[in-house]
């Protein structure tokens, strides 16, 4: 009641806020005299004086207003460029740890150099984050010279940098690079076998770029490494064949089946679902071809794996469509980014979808992949000690922003009034009419030489849309993710008068679309151009420019909704930059695919009642309001499933923080004996408990079990029975003690035949090859505890409950396994001496091997329920896999491994050979 008259007195709280950094950006103008003042090497010197302010114990928001005063003197004679007062107010936004949103061509890039120059000034990095590596390296490049004389150092981490140059990038001052490789560099560091092999530093200041489509729009998105695992090309091949002969069942609104079928679609949930006829039939079908026995169930325990095939080839089959979801190209299957409509080489979806859309194309089906690290965006920036973004649009998501990163936006005010004319929107009832409209507004602008910017939400409509412009005889350019090479070079001429583009989603292109065009990009297409020639370039640009002001600026038009008004803020966004004139117009049909899920048939029978002619278009305040509706709607779903996502990753998260702690002390830690022994007396411990329990009596110990599983895991061959017959006075605390006494025993041997130091280093290796190996086979079985939890739901259980307790009870077994299995192998080999540098050798070649084999993958999430890496230069030890005492039979490479694992020789402790 009081919030109206609230905020007409005191203002919103975004512009109190505005107000309290002005005060700010008065001191900060108060130094631009003094500042112009100095000359080029008293302005450099400055970063020093400020370094050794901080380290006197001055804070960076005391430093805030000369240091910004400095950075945008620097922009002044480096780049010609000055900070407005409310790019000032941006950067100190950033500084602040929130998000700055800033309207298209508003300088977001130029913001960002006043808080990273401020953070940087700490001596502990800034990480500024963007959505491709071609922004990545261009900004880099850009701000570059302005650091430099500042003197801080600069580096730029992409994928396949050699080891030395991406070390050097984290080393520097300022890092610039992916979303990705920032997140895929976090795992490889968490892989590495020495501190020397890591690349990152403490993660302290991330600065995010387009930060609503790196934390919102992909926040969906694991990022996994992973390796092959066992290839099942056959039998997708041989499912695919299987899936076309099930049919959808079909029911209407009312629950009335209209066509009977095995499987059921849900668009909004983008679900499969078998029937029970559909189970039926797919179980016979199954058995017919002989991938399953006579009498067996697809539920069975065994048969999962195999439901799994068939679930992904029907997804495959029913929700994925070529130039939709994904381009073949190259005899490769490529998704496409939904948000941005660019594609994703290297990335794979996961459960097998992935192979199962290769099957159905026809193409070469790649092997499987096993997950070896993942994490999430979500967590991994979460790590940042501070976070802070920019983008056109972050306001719609100012709740998820704030509930999942605890981050707030902060709407700056643009420098100049947006002049920009947003139609309303204009509802066809069939997309055929209106395709015809939008060539019929085309024809308008071309006619008065206007620039047009089409957006659409697929390749498919941008396809379709060209070919009626080609029917016309329109001249257009397109740019979707078939044709992203020439990107760049589109988007520079996309404001030239009577230029029509055609785009695919317009997220994260990173090119302002410049009225007139791109003069820059016309001189650097020349050789060696003379001043002259740049300067009929530029009167040349000058005038088209002022030719588009006056015909009206660019007019974007959209061929439908997006699923979320952000994005269709941001297609709208791209006209009307710093003041200019433009306009925008979204064109709806009943046929598209928002309406058709998602408005209610409310909308669609008043259409229907008013008696539109073919070709009519309707603009009312309901339907728009109803359109926004159903935009919610989907906001809201969307962020429901990232929250889901995040509460299940947050379990294996703190899992992946023991594990990666773990690791980490392991790598720092000179000598582990210590650690080594606790293992050995716990694993023992438990070892003898299992054969002679606590307070029972001597008839109860099963003394031969106890000899038999010392040998086996211990490779001790120890009389118990016999010492127990010589010594009545043996029992249970004193028989402990004595069989640790013979363990110590036998293990020091193993010293003496090397050296203690080479055993330290030895057992080193061996603690961090098992926490590696158990840690990826428990992701794999977190994997498929998530996949299958839902089902709790049916016995009146909360999944999330259950699958926190189910794998608290699997970490447990983790950490059990590490030590048993640790002891195992350490007691089963032996050591001697090798020469460093053949030992050197060796490892490059393991390492080069394991990197041949790792996959990059950052596929779209599942849902919860379906798919979703010696300095003194001694000698180094090397390990020697002995026999069992009890077996004198050399074990061949096939051979199941001796340790129980169920694996070939060769897989299992062969390995370590």
């Amino acid at each position: 009641m009081f919030a109206p008259l609230l905020k007409k007195l005191f203002g919103s709280k975004n512009e109190r806020e505005v107000k309290r950094m002005l005060k700010t950006v008065q001191i900060v103008n108060a130094f631009e005299e003094q500042m112009v003042a100095l000359s080029d090497e008293q302005l450099r010197a400055k970063t020093e004086e400020f370094k050794a302010r901080i380290a006197k114990g001055e804070t960076l928001d005391q430093l805030l207003p000369e240091a910004f005063a400095v950075a945008r003197e620097a922009g002044k004679r480096v780049m010609g460029m000055r900070h407005f007062d409310v790019q000032l107010i941006g950067g100190m936004t950033l500084h602040e740890g929130q998000i700055a949103e800033m309207r298209t061509g508003e300088g977001k890039t130029l913001v960002g150099t006043l808080a990273v120059y401020l953070n940087a000034l700490s001596g502990k990095g800034v990480h500024v984050v963007t959505v491709n590596d071609y922004l990545a390296r261009r900004d880099a490049n850009w701000m570059r010279p302005l650091y430099e004389f500042l003197g801080l150092t600069v580096g730029i981490v992409t994928p396949f940098q050699p080891p030395e140059e991406k070390r050097a990038a984290y080393a520097a001052d300022i890092t610039y690079g992916t979303n990705n490789e920032y997140g895929f560099d976090y795992l490889r560091d968490n892989m590495a076998f020495s501190m020397d092999d890591k690349f990152q530093r403490e993660l302290n200041f991330a600065v995010i770029d387009e930060v609503d489509s790196i934390l919102i729009d992909e926040a969906r998105t694991p990022l996994i490494i992973s390796g092959q695992a066992e290839d099942s090309s056959k039998l997708y091949t041989e499912i695919n064949r299987l899936i076309p002969k099930l049919e959808q069942h079909i029911e209407e609104v009312e629950g009335e089946v209209t066509k009977p079928g095995h499987f059921t679609v849900d668009e909004k949930t983008r679900q499969v679902e078998l029937n029970e006829a559909g189970h039926q039939f797919i179980e016979e079908m199954l058995t017919e071809v002989g991938l399953l026995a006579e009498g067996e169930s697809l539920y069975s325990a065994h048969n999962l794996g195999l439901l799994t095939h068939v679930y992904a080839g029907l997804r495959a089959h029913k929700l994925f469509n070529r130039n939709v979801e994904y381009i073949v190209s190259d005899g490769q299957v490529l998704l496409v980014d939904e948000h941005t409509g660019r594609t994703m080489p290297g990335r794979r979806l996961s459960e097998g979808l992935h192979q199962a859309i290769e099957a159905k194309e026809g193409l070469n089906i790649q092997a499987e992949s096993q997950t070896l690290a993942s994490t999430t965006f979500q967590n991994y920036f979460r790590l940042y000690n501070k976070l802070s973004g920019m983008t056109g649009t972050a306001d719609t998501e100012a709740f998820e922003f704030h509930q999942i990163y605890n981050l707030a936006v902060m709407v700056i005010p643009p420098n100049k009034p947006l002049a920009r004319k947003d139609f309303n929107d204009l509802v066809y009832l069939t997309a055929e009419e209106k395709y015809a409209a939008i060539v019929t507004d085309i024809k308008a602008c071309l006619a008065e030489n206007r620039p047009v910017l089409v957006g659409t939400a697929t390749i498919e409509t941008s396809e379709h849309m060209s070919s009626l412009l080609n029917q016309e005889g329109i001249e257009h350019k397109v740019l979707n993710a078939k044709f992203h090479e020439k990107e760049a070079e589109i988007i520079a001429q996309a404001g030239r008068p009577g230029a029509l583009t055609i785009a695919t989603n317009m997220a994260g292109r990173g090119t302002d679309i410049l009225l007139g065009g791109n003069w820059e990009v016309e001189v650097a297409n020349l050789e060696d151009p003379t001043p002259e020639q740049i300067a009929q370039i530029k009167a040349d640009w000058q005038k088209r420019h002022q030719q588009v002001i006056e015909a009206g600026g660019l007019h974007v038009i959209a061929s439908e909704r997006h699923e979320s008004r952000r994005i269709d803020n941001q297609l709208r966004g791209r006209a009307g930059r710093q003041g200019d004139t433009g306009s925008s117009r979204f064109y709806l049909s009943l046929e598209d695919s928002l309406m058709r899920i998602f408005a209610s048939d409310r909308v669609k029978n008043f259409m229907k009642a008013l008696g539109m002619q073919s070709g009519e278009a309707i603009e009312h305040r309901m339907v728009t309001n109803a359109i926004e509706k159903a935009q919610r709607k989907v906001e809201g779903r969307n962020f429901d499933i990232r929250k889901q996502l995040l509460e299940f990753d947050d379990v294996a998260n703190e899992q992946r923080k023991v594990i990666y702690h773990m690791r980490n002390t392991l790598l720092a830690a000179e000598n582990i004996g210590e650690t080594i022994a606790d293992f050995r007396e716990e694993v023992l411990n438990n070892l003898i408990s299992q054969h002679i329990p606590p307070q029972s009596l001597p008839e109860q110990w099963n003394v031969a079990g106890l000899e038999a599983s010392l040998n086996t895991d211990f490779a001790v061959q120890l009389p118990i029975q016999q010492w127990l017959d010589e010594d009545d006075n043996l029992h249970e605390d004193s028989l402990r003690e004595k069989i640790m006494a013979q363990l110590l025993v036998a293990y020091n041997e193993k010293e003496d035949q090397a050296s203690a130091e080479a055993l330290r280093s030895f057992e080193k290796q061996i603690l961090l090859r098992v926490l590696d190996d158990l840690w990826k086979d428990h992701l794999s079985t977190m994997d498929h505890l998530r996949h299958g939890i839902h089902l709790r739901g049916y016995a009146q259980k909360n999944p999330k409950q259950e699958y926190k307790r189910e794998s608290f009870t699997l970490f447990q077994e983790l950490l059990d396994s590490i030590k048993r299995d640790t002891i195992r192998v350490l007691s089963h080999v032996q050591v001697r001496r090798e020469d460093p540098e053949e030992e050197e050798a060796r490892q490059r070649r393991e390492a080069e091997e394991l990197a041949s084999r790792m996959q990059f993958e950052h596929a779209p999430a599942p849902g919860i329920d379906q798919p979703l890496l010696d300095e003194e230069g001694g000698e180094a030890p090397v390990a020697v896999v002995s026999e069992p005492v009890r077996n004198d039979q050399k074990l061949g490479r096939n051979e199941l491994c001796w340790c129980g694992s169920g694996k070939k020789f060769k897989h299992c402790h062969g390995q370590i050979n």
